[in-house]
């Protein structure tokens, strides 16, 4: 019977193609027992995202201390700290350079007409320029204060995940510097604790399929396909750009640095790939991705429970892209030409922003609402990119997902780490 049970990624697949054939056809209003099928649909999608964000800091917490502990010396952890930072500013990069590109090519927002014109703005000026007053630049000094918390818990109560890698980082690294039976102590319990994690993890995915047909049906009914209209363009420019870095840049990146076969380690990450595309968080993707990443990739914990927690804070490939498009459509939309030296700032400041933003649905209009406000566009603006943000923000989630786990195969190979991705990897059937 187990032979025939259908393997993760494919019932995560299967939900995900009929939550959006019923989204297509159901309305918000139809009901069931006088309950509308909506309601259901955030329920229980709420419920799966809860469970997600429910490990996100214990994971987090104990990963990063049992990760640091395992590499040792100060020695080893800068070496493999700097790989880590250096990898994911270089994809970052790489990813902002393509949307630059890409919408200097299509020019999404080049039309005819004043953008109110023709894009419709519904929300007004004053209510933007409200709700993002107190956005400016100096947010971006805010990320690096937010590194170091007067208050650890109450930063992983917020949610800051930044505050909680440094402390992370700081416990693991003295950790190291404890003798005899303290030490041993010290990591047999945050091992046990990464451990039980992982199986909590093991027992949420079983209710994946559930879970994502419920969120992306709620997303279906909410958007439809009018939504796209006049933002056709805009919305097939941030796919296109987030196709090209997601399937040419990270494979040839795994390619010629990492010396594996991109196929396979498109096939390891299915499931994280799908939740990540489902759920918009890469936060909350975390626990699916150290999974995937360890027994589908073949990735040592010692490299993945240190590349990857910092990954999901720090690393925003498609967030960075898409902020970068967001802003240049934002600015074509306008009439206002911007020049090379505006463009290199919007560059500089979406790598700058997309490290600090939260792994969560919809942080990323904060970051493009600090660039416009710098670039000296109107906040208003944002409202342009409102309709489809959401659909958008799935699939750039997803990109953030897989340079992350591309990050950990680079770097693992890098330290000599061996039979990762040499064989077809096998998917977890739970």
């Amino acid at each position: 019977m187990s032979a025939l049970k259908l393997r993760l990624h494919w019932q995560i697949l299967i939900a995900l193609v009929l939550a959006i054939a019923i989204g297509l056809l159901i309305e918000r209003d139809t009901g069931l027992f006088g309950v509308t099928l909506y309601a259901i649909f955030a329920f229980l999608g709420e419920l799966f995202l809860n469970a997600l964000k429910m490990l996100i800091v214990p994971l987090i917490f104990s990963s990063i201390i049992v990760g640091v502990a395992g590499i040792g010396g100060s020695g080893n952890l800068g070496r493999l700290g700097g790989k880590t930072i250096g990898y994911y500013a270089m994809t970052s990069l790489l990813a902002i350079v393509v949307g630059l590109l890409v919408v200097n090519l299509l020019q999404p927002g080049v039309v005819e007409g004043s953008a109110e014109e023709v894009f419709g703005l519904t929300a007004s000026k004053s209510e933007l320029e409200a709700q993002f007053a107190d956005k400016g630049a100096s947010d971006v000094v805010e990320v690096f204060l937010r590194m170091i918390p007067t208050n650890i818990v109450a930063a992983a109560a917020a949610g800051q995940m930044l505050g909680l890698i440094f402390f992370s980082l700081l416990y693991g690294f003295f950790m190291t510097r404890l003798s005899g039976t303290y030490a041993e102590t010290q990591f047999n319990f945050w091992n046990g604790v990464f451990e039980i994690m992982m199986k909590i993890t093991e027992l949420v995915m079983r209710f994946a399929p559930v879970g994502v047909f419920a969120l992306v049906a709620k997303t279906v009914t909410d958007t439809g396909v009018e939504a796209f209209g006049p933002l056709a363009l805009f919305f097939f420019t941030v796919v296109i750009a987030l196709g090209i870095h997601f399937l040419v840049t990270l494979p040839l990146l795994l390619l010629l640095l990492g010396r594996v076969r991109p196929s396979h380690h498109y096939r390891a990450m299915s499931a994280a790939l799908l939740t990540a595309f489902s759920t918009a968080s890469s936060s909350a993707t975390l626990p699916v991705t150290m999974e995937c990443v360890e027994k589908n990739a073949g990735v040592s914990n010692r490299t993945s429970s240190f590349v990857l927690p910092l990954g999901a804070t720090v690393n925003m490939d498609g967030t960075a892209l898409y902020e970068c498009v967001a802003v240049m459509f934002i600015a074509q939309a306008y009439g206002v030409e911007l020049t090379l030296a505006t463009q290199f700032l919007i560059v500089t400041l979406a790598l700058m922003t997309s490290i600090g933003v939260a792994g969560i649905p919809a942080a990323s209009l904060v970051a493009i609402s600090i660039i416009l406000s710098a670039v000296g566009l109107p906040l208003e603006g944002i409202g342009l990119i409102l309709a489809v943000d959401r659909l958008l923000d799935m699939t750039r989630t997803a990109v953030n997902v897989f340079s992350d786990s591309c990050g950990a195969v680079i770097i693992a190979k890098s330290e000599g780490e061996l039979g990762i991705l040499e064989n077809a990897p096998r998917q977890s059937t739970a």
